[in-house]
């Protein structure tokens, strides 16, 4: 499965990433992480904002791991597909392939999931 492997890989890059990495790296690391907390903006709303975005600019990891953490964070099938609207609006016909594997990363994901809960 995509979404597993993609959990692994990722796990196994950011360690060696902080492992190796100068200072720059690691601070912008430490940015990206922080950015999404909770703040003004609740995280769940930063993460849904960061899976728009990630649709826009065609990014398919990116999108996988906004879409990982807006399930976990709660977000229903349905609010997925309305966010993914407004990113096809502003994307244009070019994220149309993005947003085909958003909904097959969607389905991935609750089956992974639900398969660990079983």
């Amino acid at each position: 499965m995509r979404y597993k492997e993609f959990k692994k890989y990722r796990e196994k890059m950011n360690k060696k990433i902080m492992e190796k990495g100068s200072l720059y790296t690691k601070r912008f690391f430490s940015l990206d992480t922080n950015v999404y907390k909770d703040g003004k903006l609740p995280a769940k709303i930063k993460e849904l904002l960061g899976l728009v975005a990630s649709i826009v600019l065609r990014c398919n990891e990116c999108i996988l791991y906004h879409l990982d953490r807006c399930i976990e964070l709660g977000y229903t099938d349905e609010e997925l597909y309305e966010a993914i609207d407004v990113a096809l609006i502003v994307g244009g016909s070019i994220t149309i392939p993005h947003v085909r594997y958003a909904y097959e990363m969607i389905e991935e994901i609750r089956k992974e999931k639900s398969n660990e809960q079983q």
